[in-house]
């Protein structure tokens, strides 16, 4: 059985190792991908590895593995060295065992394969039709989407949290800049529960919350580099204060998926309409101010978004705009 090697960080998992991976695995019984995870670099070794167990999660043969590593005690460099190859042939034999073919885009393929006794089969050594790097989408990530591995894309979409009490536009302004963006959204959740806010209970909230969450998991999967989000568990904190002067418990999954890189707060200063759903203006004016209260004591920045309907529109679009920025 010959048993093959391809190693790299995968930071992150890019189009260039899927089809090194791709050539490879065509070429042997069984492929390692070895992921080699520094104790100093951001993206966690154990994320890189989902990554490419996701991506070829129906090829037997591919066998995703993890290395991390501290680099008090192996070199990490870009640049091919036979002294520092010399080092990771030790340790990848003594991790791995005997490896039959290395495969590689890279001069070290070489240095690992004399070192490792082993045969070196270079890939698209000139980056002729693969000329992306990882360094490249660290530096610029949105720029280079659609170079990154689809499994990896959800790591690096930002998400926008839109606030704000009742009958500010958020589920408009929400779907509108979706739209513009061309990406995935999540909607409030409320209504999907409970049809009127007065019949709300603390049950509803959780309830709410819970599902919420798991839509946020679920399109975050389809987002196009951004996700905008109608609301957040922070809010529905606040209802359940405003409304029961209660906290409201959940599991930390929800806290999780409730993690934002943008938040938007809508003032109270749009044209009120009632629904038949809604608080009355007075309590949704009081509301707003609840709100607002209760973001600041759990430490929440958001940007304050005012002016019509059509203002919203373009102040967000320029706060969004700047945080897309590289």
């Amino acid at each position: 059985m010959k048993t093959g090697l391809v190693l790299g960080k995968f930071y992150p998992l890019h189009s260039g190792h899927i089809n090194l991976i791709e050539f490879a695995q065509k070429q042997c019984d069984e492929l390692i991908v070895l992921i080699c995870a520094s104790d100093k670099e951001n993206i966690p070794g154990f994320v890189r590895l989902q990554w490419l167990k996701e991506t070829f999660k129906n090829t037997q043969k591919i066998k995703p593995t993890l290395l991390s590593y501290s680099e008090e005690e192996l070199p990490n460099t870009s640049v091919s060295s036979k002294d520092v190859s010399k080092i990771w042939a030790n340790k990848i034999f003594n991790t791995l065992g005997r490896i039959d073919i290395i495969f590689s885009s890279e001069i070290y393929g070489d240095y690992l394969a004399e070192f490792l006794q082993c045969k070196h089969i270079p890939f698209d050594p000139d980056r002729t039709t693969n000329n992306i790097s990882s360094t490249r989408i660290r530096k610029n990530v949105f720029k280079n989407w659609n170079h990154i591995a689809s499994s990896a894309r959800p790591y690096f979409v930002k998400k926008i949290c839109i606030y704000g009490t009742e009958s500010t536009g958020k589920s408009t302004l929400t779907e509108k800049l979706a739209n513009h963006y061309q990406t995935s959204f999540v909607s409030e959740m409320a209504r999907e529960v409970v049809e009127r806010t007065d019949e709300c209970t603390e049950q509803h909230l959780l309830q709410i919350a819970e599902l919420h969450a798991k839509t946020i998991d679920k399109e975050l999967k389809a987002a196009n580099k951004i996700l905008l989000i109608d609301t957040d568990i922070n809010i529905t904190r606040s209802y359940s204060k405003f409304l029961f002067n209660k906290e409201l418990i959940v599991p930390m999954w929800v806290d999780e998926s409730n993690r934002f890189d943008l938040y938007l707060y809508l003032d109270n200063d749009a044209p009120y309409i009632q629904d038949e759903t809604r608080l009355d203006k007075e309590r949704r004016d009081a509301l707003n101010i609840y709100h607002k209260k209760e973001l600041a004591n759990r430490g929440i920045e958001f940007e304050l978004i005012t002016g019509n309907w059509e203002e919203r529109f373009e102040k967000s679009v320029s706060i969004i705009d700047k945080l897309m920025s590289p």
